[in-house]
C-alpha cells in the first residue's frame, strides 16, 4: 500500500471515528500484565479525581496489547496498549497498514524481574551463566556443544543448593520473556562460551542461545505472576521469574535470589546496579485524543509528580520512579509521536 493510500485509510477512519464518538465515552486500554496494577491504579484514581469515565484497562500480554492497538483506528479499537517491553518494527509496520500512523511511547518507569523461591527454600546467589546452564537445551562441555543433562543446580554450579532444577519463566507472549531472553540467557550464552561455539557451529547470529530444554525442567507459564506464584506453593523446590513489584508484594511468600552479587531492589534498579531490569511503557493513539473524552488528560495524570513521581503512589507499588520523567511530561504534552525505532 502507498503513503497516500495510508494517509487516505486513516483519513476515512478518523472520519468514520468522529461521527459516532458519542458511542463511547470511557477509554480503553490493554496489554502487559506487568503494567496492569500500575495503570489500573492511576485508573482508578483518574475516575475518582476527574469527571470521565473510570478508564478500563485489560491485561493479554504486551505483543497482544500493542496488536490490538494497531487493529486500526475507531470506537471498536482500543486506545493504549501497556507494555512491559519496547514496540517492535512489526507492530509499527501493522499499525501503519491499518491507518495508524502517529503512536506515542510513553515510558512510565522501570521494573525488574527477579528470580524467586518458596519462602522456606535454600538461599540462592545467581549468574546469568547458572540460568543458562540450567535451562539451555545446549551446553558447552569441553569446548563442544551438547545436550544439557544437568538435573540440579549444583550440577551447574556447585555453590548453589544440590536442588532439581524446575525454573517456571513467563511465556513467549510476555514482554518479560524478551528481558529474560536478552538479559539472562543471551548474557550467560556468552559467558559460558555457547555463543562463539553456536557460531563456529554455522549459526552465525546465535540463536540457539535462546532455545530451552524440552524435558520438563523448564516451563513456560502464559498466565500473569499470580500463577507462578501458584506454581511454586505447590511445587516447593521449583524457582519463577517475577516482576520486582510482584514480588515486593508477596515477600510473606517468596525468597529472592541475587543476581551477580546483587540484590533487586528499587535502589540497586534505579542506580543501575542491578543487571536485569527494564523499562516499562504505554503506547498511545494519537488519533483517539481528540476523540476519546478524557484521554489526553488521562495520559498527563499518568506521568504527573504526583503519580509517577519517586514519592507517588506507583512508586509505593513497587515502580522504579524515571529519572527523566520531565522529558516525558513534555512529550506527552506536546502530544509528540514516536520517530523511527533506533
Amino acid at each position: 500500500m502507498t503513503a497516500l493510500k495510508f494517509a487516505a485509510a486513516a483519513l476515512v477512519a478518523s472520519t468514520t471515528f468522529a461521527g459516532a464518538a458519542v458511542a463511547r465515552d470511557q477509554i480503553q486500554i490493554a496489554g502487559s500484565s506487568t503494567v496492569l496494577p500500575y495503570a489500573s491504579i492511576v485508573a482508578e484514581a483518574f475516575g475518582e479525581n476527574f469527571s470521565y469515565p473510570t478508564p478500563v484497562v485489560e491485561s493479554g500480554g504486551s505483543g497482544a496489547g500493542r496488536k490490538k492497538l494497531c487493529e486500526g483506528v475507531g470506537e471498536n479499537t482500543i486506545d493504549i496498549a501497556n507494555s512491559s517491553s519496547r514496540i517492535k518494527q512489526s507492530d509499527i509496520d501493522l499499525c501503519a497498514q491499518n491507518g495508524v500512523t502517529e503512536i506515542q511511547e510513553v515510558r512510565i518507569g522501570y521494573d525488574g524481574i527477579v528470580f524467586a523461591s518458596d519462602i522456606n527454600g535454600a538461599e540462592f546467589a545467581f549468574t546469568p551463566a547458572d540460568w543458562y546452564n540450567a535451562l539451555a537445551a545446549k551446553v558447552v562441555k569441553d569446548g563442544q556443544l551438547v545436550d544439557n543433562t544437568a538435573k540440579t543446580w549444583a550440577d551447574v554450579n556447585p555453590d548453589l543448593p544440590a536442588q532439581d532444577i524446575l525454573a517456571f519463566i513467563p511465556g513467549t507472549k510476555h514482554g518479560t520473556r524478551e528481558v529474560f531472553d536478552v538479559k539472562v540467557l543471551e548474557a550467560g550464552c556468552e559467558a559460558t562460551g555457547a555463543a562463539e561455539a553456536f557460531k563456529a557451529a554455522g549459526d552465525e547470529k546465535a540463536k540457539g542461545c535462546t532455545a530451552l530444554r524440552t524435558d520438563g525442567v523448564s516451563v513456560d507459564i502464559d498466565g500473569d505472576y499470580t500463577e507462578t506464584l501458584a506454581r511454586i506453593d505447590a511445587n516447593k523446590n521449583a524457582i519463577g521469574v517475577f516482576g520486582l513489584s510482584f514480588y515486593e508484594n508477596n515477600t510473606d511468600k517468596l525468597r529472592v535470589g541475587t543476581m551477580s552479587g546483587v540484590t533487586p531492589s528499587t535502589e540497586t534498579i534505579a542506580s543501575g546496579e542491578y543487571p536485569v531490569s527494564r523499562p516499562l511503557y504505554f503506547y498511545v493513539k494519537n488519533a483517539h485524543l481528540d476523540v476519546i473524552p478524557g484521554l489526553q488528560e488521562y495520559i498527563e495524570f499518568f506521568v504527573s509528580d504526583e503519580i509517577a513521581g519517586p514519592d507517588g503512589p506507583l512508586a509505593a507499588y513497587g515502580l522504579v520512579s524515571d529519572p527523566e520523567l520531565a522529558k516525558t511530561q513534555e512529550m506527552v504534552k506536546n502530544r509528540t509521536p514516536m520517530g523511527p525505532l533506533n
